[in-house]
């Protein structure tokens, strides 16, 4: 006779079994779509695509460690938020804006008239929505700079992950990759993470969703899905590198997505930037592969909103 604790172990063995395979299946279909669109790209790229619902993933170049540009900001908003739940810092902090900290690229508070009032909400909102650059080096202080972020890194378990600009012994590394350094699989998973309130607290983790779901880059990877769908997203650009990390709430389940490129050929600011291109059509492949019966395409004229600089 079968005991009732043999059936009940072996009933939880299975059901552990049977999550085990589907958090490594690979979606075939997708893949080798994604591969045949990739093939000639001309540069290195890294993609790790994860459907939250099933599992199932596909992965191209998933553990290799790319430039991350300006997703480096993802890294310092966590070490911000870490700061604020340990009451090191508060999140309506009042602030005042100093030229001497400005810098140059994207975003608008390089723009602000000096001793203006500012608060570190704001701070975060302009890093994040904008892509600011001065916003985004100040909250990279007031986290405690890259050597205290990279160790909240590796404490979250992430190996690969660091901020490499203005941190000291990391000067090197900067010459090879930039501001800061990920892979697509580590980069997804903070997302994961934050979509289930796993980083930081729950709270922290929701107010950052809610952050990240407020980008001014609406014409790369966001214009291949339909307007009014959640997509809490995030943009790195650089001449020879462009990539972009994005989690959907599509209707069928939500999904995550993070295409990274290297040693690009193609350095151009137009809309018909060879990686641009192609990160828009992963997109909108991934979201009617996920969604076929409510499959999207972009409304005839939509190019007007997209062509010219980017930058």
């Amino acid at each position: 006779m079968i005991s009732k604790s043999w059936l009940i172990s072996s009933i939880l063995i299975l059901i552990c079994s049977n999550n085990l395979v589907a958090q490594v299946t690979t979606d075939k279909k997708l893949e080798s779509s994604i591969r045949e669109l990739t093939n000639s790209f001309q540069g290195d790229i890294g993609i790790y695509i994860q459907n939250l619902k099933t599992g199932a993933t596909v992965e191209i170049n998933s553990d290799t460690i790319y430039p991350t540009a300006s997703i480096v900001k993802i890294p310092i908003l966590l070490g911000i938020f870490d700061k604020i739940e340990k009451k090191e810092l508060q999140y309506r902090e009042p602030l005042i804006y100093r030229d001497s900290i400005m810098y140059g690229g994207s975003g608008i508070m390089q723009f602000f008239k000096d001793s203006t009032r500012t608060d570190l909400s704001t701070l975060i909102a302009l890093m994040l929505s904008y892509s600011d650059n001065t916003t985004s080096l100040w909250n990279q202080a007031l986290a405690g700079g890259g050597v205290e972020i990279n160790e909240l890194m590796a404490k979250l378990g992430y190996e690969n992950t660091r901020v490499n600009s203005r941190t000291v012994g990391r000067e090197s590394i900067w010459e090879k990759y930039g501001w800061g350094q990920t892979t697509p699989r580590e980069m997804a998973n903070i997302f994961v993470k934050l979509n289930n309130r796993e980083l930081i607290s729950p709270a922290a983790s929701e107010q950052m969703y809610r952050l990240l779901s407020n980008t001014f880059y609406t014409d790369y990877a966001l214009s291949g899905i339909p307007a009014g769908v959640n997509v809490a997203s995030k943009q790195g650009m650089v001449n020879a590198s462009r990539s972009e990390v994005f989690l959907v709430n599509s209707p069928q389940g939500a999904y995550v997505c993070a295409i990274f490129t290297h040693n690009n050929e193609d350095k151009s600011w137009e809309y018909t930037n060879e990686a641009w291109v192609m990160t828009r059509k992963i997109s909108n492949m991934i979201w009617n592969h996920f969604n076929p019966n409510q499959s999207y395409k972009q409304p005839e004229g939509s190019e007007k909103y997209l062509e010219g600089l980017s930058y």
